[in-house]
């Protein structure tokens, strides 16, 4: 059998049918990342909405309590889940505090979250308060 009888032997797929083909794959693609894309920016927008921050701490002067001050700057309110405490900031474990569900309105509302913890003078703590949505607030602070 010679070369050209051959090649003429092989059949493939018409180009009307590859066209349609790659357009459904195309149509496909678009919307998968069109729902991709839409998941990611509610989500994000949901979180952007809650932010925290620290107006202050108070310390005790029986060495039992600490007391954070925090606000919400966000245009959502926020649901505070849990809080965290520890002298390192890779081992942080959960405290016993007063502020579990407690609701912190947007654009400035205030929460004081009081932690029954027997601390040490001149010892940093670091902290972690965990909203139910958007990012928690982390920082550390030095035992008077």
């Amino acid at each position: 059998m010679n070369t050209k009888t051959q090649l003429k032997s092989r059949m493939g797929i018409s180009p009307i049918l590859a066209t349609l083909l790659l357009i459904v794959i195309a149509v496909a693609a678009i919307v998968v990342t069109y729902a991709w894309i839409m998941t990611y920016m509610s989500s994000a927008g949901q979180q952007a909405g809650v932010q925290l921050t620290l107006d202050t701490v108070s310390w005790s002067t029986d060495k039992t309590k600490i007391m954070l001050y925090v606000r919400n700057v966000g245009t959502a309110d926020a649901v505070i889940d849990k809080v965290y405490m520890g002298e390192s900031s890779t081992n942080l474990t959960p405290v016993t505090h007063n502020a579990t569900n407690a609701l912190v309105q947007a654009n400035g509302g205030t929460l004081t979250i009081t932690i029954s913890y027997n601390y040490t003078s001149g010892t940093i703590y670091y902290f972690k308060v965990v909203p139910k949505t958007g990012a928690p607030l982390e920082f550390s602070r030095r035992a008077p």
